[in-house]
């Protein structure tokens, strides 16, 4: 991928990002929250509970992008404004996802983590925008879109001075219906072959569906992913927005239960050498 002049391995050694203390890139980074902010009890509860299982970042739309246009769309600068409480009250950094060029100043003053949506992959003008913003950059895959236009998204961004860029595979449209997305886990290590770049998994948006999110995201880390980042709800049967994929805090509690030994294990393994070359 010849195009890649700041994005290729070849240019830099793996990239990390320090997010107030959490290093992404050097330690998995479990970013967790609701699909979208409802109200200020909701954010607050959600982000303590995520907080006390293990999450390192809260995620949470203030603005969303939905397909049909009488859905709910966020609450816009008082979602952000909640969002900020949560951080307040939890200490997680905010990671959220911004829609117009025009907003992106000030919705850096409240997001320690700008995400750009898998619709907005190849808005161009986005990513020159958050590329002259100096807050980390969440690049979710578009859902028909190659490795090689994902990258050279996430180049967009880079020539533009802002190095700080996250990789988000969040699964691309197949022609398998039981899934809302097929999540292509191959990317991991693909993506690590071809770029420096940090890269995390969306187990929630790739499968859609509440059985699938604890074994893909337990694959994604054994697939050496750099992070997750997952739908959590306090009340998912009360949610405006994708209520059949939210976990539950409870069911967040057991997910993490078993990926931080998965982890530790991980971690452990060392490469043993071959005595007889």
């Amino acid at each position: 991928m010849k195009s890649l002049k700041l994005a290729s391995l070849d240019v830099k050694p793996r990239t990390t990002i320090d997010v107030d203390g959490h290093t992404i890139g050097a330690e998995l980074t479990v970013i967790a929250g609701p699909c979208s902010v409802e109200s200020e009890r909701q954010t607050v509860e959600t982000a303590i509970a995520v907080k006390d299982a293990g999450a390192t970042m809260l995620r949470g739309g203030a603005f969303k992008p939905r397909t049909s246009p009488y859905s709910f769309q966020g609450l816009g600068l008082e979602g952000l404004r909640i969002l900020a409480t949560a951080k307040a009250e939890t200490g997680l950094p905010i990671v959220t996802e911004v829609i117009d060029p025009r907003d992106v100043s000030w919705v850096a003053e409240y997001a320690d983590i700008l995400q750009i949506g898998t619709r907005n992959m190849q808005n161009f003008s986005l990513l020159k925008e958050v590329g002259k913003c100096q807050r980390p950059v969440l690049l979710k895959r578009g859902m028909f879109s190659t490795l090689e236009e994902w990258l050279n998204c996430a180049e967009y961004i880079l020539s533009e001075g802002n190095p700080n860029v996250i990789l988000c595979e969040r699964g691309i449209r197949t022609f398998e219906t039981y899934t809302r997305n097929t999540l292509d886990l191959s990317a991991i290590p693909a993506v690590k072959e071809l770029s420096h770049l940090p890269i995390i998994v969306d187990p929630t948006h790739s499968t859609g569906r509440l059985s699938l999110i604890a074994p893909m995201s337990l694959a994604a880390v054994a697939s050496a992913a750099d992070g997750l980042i997952i739908e959590v709800h306090n009340n998912p049967a009360q949610a405006m927005c994708d209520a059949d994929q939210a976990l539950t805090p409870e069911q967040f509690a057991l997910l993490m239960s078993r990926i931080t030994p998965l982890k530790q294990f991980l971690d452990q393994q060392i490469e043993v050498p071959d005595e007889t070359e």
